[in-house]
C-alpha cells in the first residue's frame, strides 16, 4: 500500500460502513445487512457495498465489483467478519477478498454463525492484514436480533 492507515481514516470509514450497513438492516431476510467500504492502494474510495434485500449478493461481493481491480494493494473495511464458506454454494466473501488481493481488512466484529465464521482466520492464513473491533459496539447493536437467533 502506498498510503499509510491511520486511526483516524479507519474510524472514518467504519462509520461509512456501518452507514451502509442500516440501510438494508432488516430488509435481508435470514442474512445480517452488512456494509463494505473498499480503498485503492492510494487510500481513495473505489467499492461501496451493502447487503442486498433479501440477503443476496453480500455487502463485499457488491463493493468488490464496483472497484475491480482498483481493489488490489487495498483495504477492505466490513461492519461483519467475511464468510469463510457460503451456504448456498459459490465462493465466499473471504476468497473474493483475497482473489481481489485486498491487503488489509478492517472487521467490526466477528460472525458467530457456523458457516461463515472462520473467514477472518482464512484472511490471516493468507498472510492478508486483519484489524478486528474496530466498530465492534456499533455492530453489537446492529446485529443483537440475528447473533441471538443463532443460539
Amino acid at each position: 500500500m502506498s498510503f499509510r492507515p491511520s486511526r483516524r481514516r479507519d474510524r472514518r470509514m467504519m462509520g461509512r460502513a456501518h452507514s451502509l450497513a442500516r440501510l438494508n438492516h432488516g430488509l435481508t431476510g435470514m442474512n445480517p445487512s452488512v456494509g463494505c467500504i473498499i480503498l485503492d492502494s492510494d487510500g481513495h474510495v473505489v467499492g461501496a457495498g451493502v447487503t442486498g434485500l433479501g440477503g443476496r449478493p453480500h455487502a463485499e461481493e457488491v463493493a468488490l465489483d464496483e472497484a475491480g481491480a482498483a481493489a488490489r494493494g487495498g483495504t477492505a473495511y466490513v461492519t461483519l467478519e467475511p464468510c469463510r464458506e457460503r451456504s448456498q454454494g459459490g465462493k465466499s466473501c473471504s476468497v473474493k477478498l483475497l482473489e481481489a488481493g485486498i491487503a488489509r481488512v478492517v472487521c467490526a466484529i466477528d460472525d458467530p454463525h457456523p458457516v461463515a465464521n472462520g473467514g477472518i482466520r482464512a484472511l490471516r492464513d493468507a498472510g492478508i492484514e486483519v484489524r478486528i473491533g474496530l466498530g465492534q459496539r456499533e455492530s453489537r447493536r446492529l446485529y443483537r436480533k440475528f447473533f441471538a437467533s443463532l443460539l
